[in-house]
């Protein structure tokens, strides 16, 4: 009878064996691959969501969408002008924030979604940001006066920051080593090609039926793959446990943790009832304010290091005042 509640307590301990706490041990254990993931189709989705976006890009600057301010001669004949700049009257100055201002929100926008990629899936934030970005150019077509525009065109960077900070790493994760290379430079090779498609596309759709029309049509473009963000089953990054794992994994503590406090008393095992009592106490305590602070802290001090960064401010600076003075 004396060794009934060790024989007992050890039945209790849960196997040590790959499944169990050896595997813990070594991390977190890794997501299952989605069922529609190929390295390649990952790549081709992300190659088509650039190119949209940089479409986008060289679109406002085409002259179909841009156009020109209306002029008058000296002999007092007036000519109207075409696209943005005619229909708002813009000036140099305005006309270049116009080109930028999607920048603010670009450069604003990257460090927080890259901070919540540490807790929210990566895949669900580009499919948030995708539908950001749609609704803000649907917003430019919509527009009415110069500020409605440039507010709907800092928010169209913060929609393309989501995916332009979570879209490499993804390549990178899933490529082949041997291609890894060879993949991102195709994935950045639809940079100056969507631009180049952007101008002949704006270029068309501005002059043969409206600049608005144009920003219309680049959102029907990408709706399907904003959808596709929340739709499928997410892909995960590698070293970034899913949240289902993580919560496996704090159950399975905690089960482990009220066999390892379990008294042994008049020869039987029972659970610690103060610890239950205790455990159910700090549950009930709020831990939302110290987990938010806690990524707040953790958010400022990755704003710090990167604000200190040399290089980063001589590529913001040098990106933003030339398309400002342009």
């Amino acid at each position: 009878m004396a060794q009934e509640p060790e024989e007992r307590l050890k039945e209790a301990k849960p196997p040590s064996g790959p499944s169990g706490e050896g595997e813990m041990a070594t991390g977190s254990p890794s997501p299952p691959t989605p069922s529609w993931f190929t390295p390649k189709r990952l790549l081709v989705i992300f190659c088509v969501i650039n190119l949209i976006n940089y479409v986008d890009r060289g679109a406002i600057a085409s002259n179909g969408v841009n156009g020109s301010r209306g002029t008058c001669s000296k002999s007092g004949t007036c000519t109207s002008g075409s696209g943005i700049q005619g229909e708002f009257n813009l000036s140099n100055f305005e006309d270049g924030v116009l080109s930028s201002a999607f920048m603010v929100g670009l450069l604003l926008a990257c460090p927080i979604f890259a901070s919540l990629a540490k807790s929210i899936n990566p895949f669900r934030l580009i499919g948030v940001g995708l539908s950001v970005w749609t609704l803000a150019v649907i917003g430019c077509g919509l527009a009415f006066n110069f500020w409605f525009i440039a507010v709907c065109r800092m928010l169209v960077g913060v929609g393309e920051a989501s995916f332009i900070s979570l879209a490499a790493p993804f390549i990178d994760d899933n490529a082949p080593v041997s291609q890894k290379t060879a993949w991102l430079g195709i994935f950045y090779m639809c940079i100056p090609t969507g631009y180049a498609v952007g101008y002949i596309y704006g270029g068309l759709v501005g002059s043969h039926l409206t600049w608005r029309i144009a920003f219309w049509g680049e959102a029907i473009m990408m709706i399907p793959f904003a959808i596709l963000g929340f739709v499928m089953k997410p892909l995960q990054l590698k070293g970034f446990a899913p949240t289902e794992s993580k919560k496996a994994l704090t159950s399975v503590g905690t089960a482990v943790s009220d066999v390892q406090v379990a008294e042994i008393s008049d020869g039987t095992l029972t659970a610690k009832e103060e610890f239950d009592t205790k455990s159910s106490k700090d549950s009930a305590k709020p831990k939302d304010t110290s987990v938010s602070s806690n990524h707040f802290s953790i958010f400022m001090r990755d704003m710090k290091a990167l604000l200190l960064e040399k290089v980063f401010i001589v590529n913001v600076l040098g990106i933003v005042f030339p398309s400002l003075y342009a």
